[in-house]
């Protein structure tokens, strides 16, 4: 068999495998504070978080052409399979290492440094296309900063518009709104996330020849839509301990402020076809929330935690990544 087919068929099910992991491994970024307030319970809170990262994944591709263009030029990438193929390895080990510890790390963060490191490894720094990547960048740093300060903001408009109303009957409604609110965030997390996917099996086929454009074919999105259902409906109960209560403590009304601060500004980077880190984002909102709650009440030693393993896994993932390329390189 053709060593270039065989290359393209452990990219496809690496990418969805990648997929499935990004599934249970970003489930608690969707679901974790319906979860901790009680409005879901758990077994229900996946359910509905696998059905609606289903349904955002078919509903865009803008994120996924960016992926496939803006990192590095696939149609003049240099051993495209191998660059590729390293890239999904180093981002699995990475994800797994971090959902395993618990960390909410990002998947996004991951993908992205994997396959900047694996090209760097293949032709040098001349690899990336440096305008697309920058770009990229700059929407991982500012989309959490928007997060933190916006979630301070519309805890802060909570807080004057119901400082007058009963604490418990409040709790109450927004428990209720906050399954409208969960739904919202898993939505908008298959906007962005399972793109990523997609978009890295696209650059596979046009590296190889398989694909002249960098449309998604339906089956590309319908099978890495299916693995990122899939993989949230398993579920990731470490990280959702983590979200959920490793930052704040979290009443309906933090979280329905939280939710839709992370959900608004996810769809906003999707709508303009930007990746986003989901678990930043909505890590960065609950932070967000919480300092405008109450600033002692934020485990800030968790967020410290968070925030270095947000920092070190480009570098930490790319790393991977070009080693893994050598190695590969070897064999193939």
């Amino acid at each position: 068999m053709d060593t270039l087919f065989i290359l393209t068929i452990l990219i496809v099910i690496g990418a969805l495998a990648f997929d499935f992991i990004n599934g249970f491994h970003d489930t608690a970024n969707a679901i974790a504070t319906s979860v901790s307030t009680k409005a879901l319970k758990p077994r229900h809170a996946i359910i509905l978080a696998a059905v609606m990262n289903f349904v955002g994944a078919m509903t865009f591709t803008g994120v996924a052409k960016t992926i496939t263009k803006d990192i590095v030029d696939p149609f003049t990438l240099n051993n495209g399979s191998l660059v590729i193929l390293a890239a999904l390895l180093a981002a699995i080990a990475w994800n797994l290492i971090t959902w395993y510890y618990g960390i909410p790390s990002s998947s996004s963060h991951a993908i992205i440094g994997s396959i900047a490191g694996a090209a760097i490894g293949a032709a040098g720094f001349g690899a990336l296309n440096w305008a697309g990547f920058l770009k990229i960048l700059q929407a991982l740093i500012i989309s959490p900063l928007l997060a933190f300060g916006i979630g301070y903001l519309v805890y802060s408009i909570f807080k004057i518009v119901f400082k007058n109303n009963n604490l418990t009957k409040t709790n109450r409604g927004f428990r209720y709104f906050q399954i409208l609110t969960a739904a919202l965030q898993a939505y908008t997390h298959g906007t962005n996330d399972a793109q990523k996917a997609m978009g890295i099996i696209v650059m596979a086929l046009i590296a190889n020849g398989q694909l002249s454009t960098s449309d998604i074919p339906f089956w590309v999105q319908l099978s890495c839509a299916l693995a990122m259902g899939l993989g949230t409906s398993v579920g990731g109960w470490k990280i959702i301990k983590t979200v959920g209560g490793g930052i704040m403590k979290i009443r309906p009304v933090n979280g329905v402020a939280a939710d839709l601060t992370g959900a608004s500004i996810i769809f906003g980077a999707t709508f303009i076809h930007l990746p986003v880190s989901t678990t930043h984002v909505i890590s960065s909102s609950i932070l967000g929330v919480g300092a405008a709650h109450r600033v002692k009440g934020v485990k800030w030693g968790t967020a410290q935690r968070m925030i270095i393993t947000w920092f070190i896994t480009l570098p930490i993932s790319g790393t991977l990544a070009a080693l893994t390329y050598f190695v590969l390189n070897f064999f193939f």
